[in-house]
């Protein structure tokens, strides 16, 4: 096994899915000659030819338009929207036609398609260049939602990606690009729709997914030297949700913290924590918490570190949980509050 980078394991799976089915396509804006922004594309156009990996004009909702035409004619396109913000003015085509044309059909028209977005913040970048918009596709049926934490899962997840019968969102973590990991390829990991335990722990289960992993379990190492025993789960996928896993998890560590870049209000971290809190009710000995990014629109690169949520952040929620697990001191006595 060789050090890998998570673009290079997106790289060689693009690669493998190319050499594999000629009916793969991938096209987006620069990703031809040029290899893409972050280079995820880099010589595929020399080995395949710019029939295959090719330039389109800087129009998002013409990239996914003709997709769907392509999905539609028997292709499985692998669009890139260079950067998260950047997706936006092709939403209506995402949420009007791509995700709700197999419904429209009754079933006669799938659209095996994928749609790379690189998201979420931690490299400075300016406006539009760094957005956490995960909620928007989740919350539209129709749609799967990918978003990969380790080398390993950016190669087989993006493969099952390609290989889905239905379109799928394909969340790439921008600051995680360049992470390394001592995997051999290709490699299949755990299945698409299923959450992935990272680190097992007793006193309390920390839930996260993409960018916000790596957070997760470094707020484990730096909890474990407070005395507290905690267990990550990465969710992998978003659209399918691993309730079996999650809910498995928090019963048997009776706490649950939910960490998410994007901001707190109405985001995917709300809807874990409802679907827990349902589900774990009396297996819980305190609430469920979240750590997120603020509800403000995105901060100019110098104080992005302020936005994102951090270790010391966790750990405050961790002090949270311990101080709402105490027993009132009102109930001690027999007969209640005084």
């Amino acid at each position: 096994m060789a050090p890998t980078t998570m673009a290079q394991a997106l790289n060689t799976a693009l690669r493998d899915a190319l050499h594999e089915d000629d009916r793969v396509l991938v096209f987006g804006e620069d990703v031809g000659a040029l290899g893409g922004v972050f280079r995820i594309t880099d010589g595929l156009t020399d080995k395949f030819g710019d029939e295959r990996c090719f330039d389109t004009p800087l129009a998002e909702a013409g990239i996914v338009g003709f997709a769907v035409g392509l999905a539609m004619g028997g292709f499985r396109p692998v669009v890139e929207m260079q950067f998260d913000a950047f997706a936006y003015p092709a939403f209506e085509q995402i949420a009007s036609h791509v995700a709700k044309l197999r419904n429209r059909t009754r079933g006669r028209l799938s659209l095996p398609l994928v749609i790379r977005i690189p998201y979420a913040g931690g490299i400075g970048g300016v406006e539009h260049h760094c957005d956490s918009s995960e909620a928007y596709y989740a919350h539209t049926p129709g749609l799967k939602v990918a978003t990969p934490a380790t080398v390993a899962d950016a190669y087989s997840m993006l493969r099952e990606a390609i290989a889905d019968p239905d379109p799928v969102v394909f969340l790439e973590p921008k600051k995680l690009y360049w992470s390394k990991s001592d995997v051999d390829l290709p490699l299949r990991t755990e299945p698409f729709g299923r959450a992935a335990v990272r680190r097992e722990g007793r006193d309390a289960t920390v839930v996260a997914y993409g960018p916000a992993v790596p957070v997760a379990l470094a707020a484990a190492d730096a909890a474990a030297g407070e005395g507290w025993d905690l267990e990550v789960v990465d969710l992998r996928t978003i659209v399918p949700f691993d309730d079996e896993t999650v809910t498995a998890s928090v019963r048997r560590t009776g706490r649950c913290v939910v960490v998410q870049e994007a901001p707190g209000f109405a985001g995917v971290g709300a809807e874990v924590a409802a679907r827990v809190q349902e589900r774990c009710f009396h297996s819980l000995h305190a609430p469920v918490l979240r750590v997120s990014g603020f509800d403000v629109p995105y901060p100019p690169p110098m104080l992005e570190h302020h936005h994102l949520p951090g270790v010391d952040r966790v750990l405050d929620a961790l002090d949270r949980l311990q101080r709402d697990d105490e027993p009132d001191p009102r109930f001690l006595a027999v007969g209640g509050p005084a």
